[in-house]
């Protein structure tokens, strides 16, 4: 892929999802760039999808379902809109090396981690599971998972108070701030590539996540043990959420069979409570 620089108004194909995406997309056509085609989850993947649709102002024809993108009408179809560069915003489909290659100058990737950690699904559980740097990274796409060369990638602190949700929110702020900052690097094509070729990090997928949430009501857990559990919830999706685990007979003593655990959020204060 060549590193000469992208003309003043590259047109753009953009690949979404959630309200990053969302917020992506409306600041590039308050940008004035031409944005001519894009791609969205399915529907029963897909979260924003109607907004972000709406604000591509763009005609049925150039939307296409993400689960598609490797059909040879949809390449055929995506190929003739003439896309410069594409742009992907918290999308969840792998794309082919057939439809990577549709675009001249590549496609970026904005992914929630600091990479080369957390790469794959759900980055802001593992960086409290594992206590791995958590943050936002640019990169472009290659044939394999957020492994291509990162354009800018920038930390992002875990508190102690952290959960999924509140990680993720500062995540999402954060996606942002980078993108904003780093586009005009991008458009005029002189954004730095790093590669990661022999950077070692863990990887995840959307499966992985079930066995770090569960707790065995048969051990004993510390109190931190505990808390750090409920903390794993990745993204915080419903505005109250409780999980509780009732001790099913016997005496009251302090381990996770026994006690009750409720876990709850409310205007966007997260208060765990544990009781017997």
């Amino acid at each position: 892929m060549g590193e000469e620089s992208l003309k003043a108004r590259p047109r753009l194909f953009c690949l979404g999802n959630n309200w990053v995406a969302l917020q992506v997309l409306q600041w590039l056509k308050e940008q004035r760039e031409e944005v001519v085609g894009l791609g969205v989850h399915t529907a029963e993947n897909r979260t924003f999808a109607r907004e972000i649709i709406e604000a591509s102002e763009l005609e049925d024809a150039h939307i296409f379902d993400g689960s598609l993108l490797s059909r040879p009408d949809v390449i055929q179809a995506v190929r003739s809109l003439q896309a410069d560069l594409a742009i992907s915003v918290y999308f969840g489909s792998i794309l082919t090396q057939e439809f990577i290659d549709l675009f001249p100058k590549g496609i970026i990737n904005l992914h929630a981690s600091y990479l080369p950690f957390n790469r794959g699904a759900n980055p802001n559980v593992w960086s409290i599971v594992d206590g791995t740097p958590a943050g936002v990274s640019l990169h472009y796409i290659d044939r394999d998972v957020d492994t291509g060369n990162i354009i800018v990638r920038r930390e992002v602190e875990v508190e102690p108070v952290d959960t999924g949700e509140t990680l993720y929110r500062k995540l999402e702020q954060a996606s942002i701030l980078v993108f904003k900052d780093t586009w005009p690097l991008v458009k005029g094509g002189t954004a730095p590539r790093l590669s990661q070729a022999g950077m070692e990090g863990p990887r995840h997928r959307v499966r992985d996540v079930g066995r770090i949430q569960r707790i065995d009501l048969d051990r004993s857990y510390r109190g931190r043990e505990l808390i750090d559990v409920l903390r794993r919830r990745p993204d915080g999706s419903s505005d109250r959420l409780e999980t509780r685990f009732i001790r099913r007979s016997g005496s009251c003593r302090k381990s996770a069979g026994i006690w009750a655990i409720r876990r709850r959020s409310r205007l966007g204060r997260r208060q765990i409570g544990i009781a017997c």
